[in-house]
């Protein structure tokens, strides 16, 4: 096994901020850290790839690479295993659509539901004096799968009457970019949710102006279409489907570029980010689905490990990666951390290089030769303050399967929570010489 590379290179231009010029589209749903689209561009004009190119973005969350790809006249393909997340990519590189005919919709939709809380004596936000039984809600199942407090039960109310009136009377070719601007303001706006970069409960907010708030939404996004008229011819496809196993929906020798940023590894669950917009639009109802999400999913955290997973037999023979797990189960037998999560830290470690190193294996036959390789990825230190250097490792990995490493690109820095240690993001970038 080859020893761990130690290539670093100047980083790119610019660093956190998305950029007022490239707020259209993006904006319309976000993660927190989520890579800023002027790096896209930054290593398309580094990689010397021209409008006939195809980009692929393999953990393509909500489609920075691809919305991109598409405003630059540039065809990309986006493979997302999480089903919210892929529908609002896939919503967001679709602009075929009329804004003067989304925005009458939404109206009338808008009006229908204003006056079903008007009858119910909802009309004005924040005066209501209504009992808890005469609210619509979720079942049971689904309320298990939220936060607690995710949403209050009034702010509810609304949305689910918003629902009924987008699914009685709305447009079915409006809906779906309808319910992407409900998806964008449902864990802030009207619910209680904040990031920071973690997930979890703010100010609990008692009402919530739904219908408002999502009309206003919905201007917003047919202002953007507006700024792109011209432009939905240019192909972005968003498949659904788990990156360690690409060829499942990707074409042999189809992709020129790869621009990309995969999960950590830390213990940030993906499906609890999204979670009350999975739930509220119909895409995840019980435990048994977010099962089968979660499966789908790199093994990024402890929360979806499985005793069936075998993605660790693929890093067995990299001592790197053996060396960083056996100190992270060292550190926790020496601290006395004896929970079921902790003990699983080694374990999910190893899981996520080896879903790496299977992903990066299986995705050679996609590639045509001399295509270039872009990973954002970042240093980690959740598991007991263990150091992962996540793009050493993984240009190790890559290596060995055959890739060329260029080099690594400092990103950008963060501090990490626990131990205000400075850690690296950067990215690593690849060539496949065929």
């Amino acid at each position: 096994m080859q020893r761990s590379l130690d290539i670093t290179c100047k980083p790119p231009r610019g660093v956190n901020d998305i950029l007022p010029e490239d707020q259209p589209i993006h904006s319309w749903y976000n993660f927190v850290l989520s890579f800023p689209p002027h790096l896209v561009r930054e290593y398309i004009e580094r990689f010397g790839i021209g409008r006939d190119a195809v980009v692929l973005d393999p953990f393509c969350g909500t489609g920075t690479t691809a919305v991109e790809c598409k405003k630059l006249g540039m065809a990309s393909v986006g493979l997302e295993a999480l089903p919210v997340v892929h529908f609002a990519s896939s919503t967001k590189t679709d602009w075929s659509i009329s804004p003067d005919e989304l925005v009458a919709d939404a109206a009338s939709v808008g009006d229908a539901a204003a006056a079903v809380l008007d009858r119910e004596g909802l009309s004005e936000i924040g005066d209501a004096r209504v009992a808890p039984s005469f609210l619509r809600s979720l079942t049971p199942e689904q309320q298990r799968l939220l936060i607690k407090d995710s949403i209050s039960a009034l702010p509810l109310h609304r949305t689910l009457v918003l629902l009924e009136a987008l699914e009685e009377l709305g447009d079915p070719s409006l809906r779906r970019h309808e319910l992407l601007a409900l998806a964008s303001i449902l864990p802030t706006e009207i619910g209680n949710l904040r990031f920071g970069p973690e997930v979890g409960v703010g100010a609990i907010k008692d009402d919530a102006d739904a219908v408002g708030t999502w009309l206003a939404e919905v201007k917003t996004m047919a202002a953007d279409l507006y700024a792109v008229s011209g432009r939905d011819a240019v192909e972005a496809r968003i498949l659904l489907g788990d990156a360690r196993s690409p060829m499942r929906v990707l074409e042999p020798q189809s992709v020129d570029a790869v621009i990309t940023s995969p999960p950590y590894p830390n213990e940030k669950d993906y499906t609890r980010i999204v979670r009350l917009e999975s739930v509220l639009l119909g895409f995840m109802s019980d435990h048994k689905d977010l099962r089968a999400t979660k499966q789908k999913l790199l093994r990024s955290n402890t929360r979806n490990v499985y005793k069936a997973d075998e993605d660790d037999a693929w890093v067995q023979p990299y001592e790197s990666i053996q060396h960083v797990a056996d100190s992270i189960e060292e550190r926790r037998i020496e601290l006395g951390k004896s929970s079921g999560f902790e003990k699983l830290y080694s374990r999910v470690m190893r899981l996520y290089f080896g879903g790496m190193a299977r992903h990066l294996a299986n995705l050679r036959p996609a590639l045509r030769p001399g295509a270039r390789l872009a990973y954002v990825v970042g240093d980690q230190a959740s598991y007991l303050r263990i150091m992962i250097r996540t793009g050493q490792l993984l240009a190790e990995i890559a290596a060995s399967l055959g890739y060329r490493v260029i080099g690594i690109d400092l990103f950008r820095t963060r501090l990490a929570t626990a131990t205000k240690e400075e850690l690296r993001e950067e990215v690593v970038l690849l060539e496949w010489l065929g």
